[in-house]
């Protein structure tokens, strides 16, 4: 770890110790400020597919979706959706390849991410650019997400009328977000009346509690053929949450169970790219 980045850890446990000394409620809701705030943004140069591509517009929750279309009116249309920290522009390989089988592939960057407006993004906001995207350029049929981008697109997919003929490929998903705010609250040492202050925050976004916002719970809404994987050494969504979905055996779920490629090369990976662009 750098030592810019341990003086920040520092920075923000001092400051959380302190504010919840004064009050559970402020330092709760400082806390769910930072929690949805990426800390970098993703804006080198365009691959050349991304130049190439229609530049696609719209308006969300008072931001501008910045978003790229490929082979308008191909025969099937598929989304790709990005995780949190990242850009769509990271998953270019897979445009020409799903061009080449005549689909229409259109990607998007989600709210405080890449091309797009915005400083803050939450699983509410990520669900209802996902549903406005299939509104307004679909019927999509096939989508690709990763990470953050895949509880999104299962929350968004409970609201969206599809059968078994859409398929829906999961790469290291944030299966659970109680999960990831579990460690948000443990690695800035925050106490258990701030949590309790942050997840009533949470309850009143949508009126769900935090633990709604999981895949392992829309997954029971989801119709479409569903391609996981997984790495077990991934460090950002734990392969622990994921495993307990594989053991329930749901019949339209095909796990790929990696080791080693952790929670980004997984994509980047040839063996799994290869199968991708084949369930796709």
């Amino acid at each position: 770890m750098k030592l810019r980045q341990r003086l920040g850890i520092i920075y923000y446990r001092t400051k959380f110790k302190l504010l919840s000394a004064v009050s559970k409620k402020k330092a709760a809701e400082i806390a769910i400020d930072l929690f949805c705030t990426p800390q970098f943004r993703h804006r080198k140069p365009l691959p050349k597919n991304f130049i190439d591509a229609e530049k696609l517009q719209f308006n969300i929750h008072g931001e501008t979706v910045q978003g790229y279309r490929w082979n308008k009116g191909g025969h099937r249309k598929v989304l790709i959706a990005h995780g949190f920290n990242s850009t769509v522009s990271g998953f270019d390989r897979y445009i020409k390849p799903l061009v080449n089988k005549g689909y229409e592939v259109l990607a998007f960057d989600a709210p405080a991410h890449g091309r797009s407006t915005g400083t803050k993004i939450n699983a509410a906001i990520y669900k209802d650019m996902i549903i406005m995207i299939n509104e307004q350029f679909g019927p999509l049929k096939s989508f690709m997400a990763h990470s953050f981008g895949g509880l999104a697109v299962s929350l968004a997919l409970e609201d969206i009328q599809h059968d078994n003929d859409h398929r829906l490929v999961l790469v290291a998903p944030a299966t659970e977000s109680k999960a990831a705010i579990d460690f948000f609250f443990l690695f800035l040492k925050l106490n258990d009346a701030v949590r309790k202050e942050f997840d009533e925050m949470i309850y009143q976004v949508r009126q769900k509690p935090s633990g709604w916002y999981s895949v392992s719970r829309a997954i029971n809404n989801i119709h479409a053929k569903v391609k996981w994987y997984h790495d077990e050494d991934d460090d950002t969504t734990p392969w622990a949450d994921a495993k307990k979905v594989k053991e329930k055996n749901h019949p339209h779920i095909d796990f790929v169970v990696t080791k080693g490629l952790g929670h980004r090369k997984i994509y980047r990976d040839e063996k799994v790219f290869e199968s991708i662009i084949d369930f796709l």
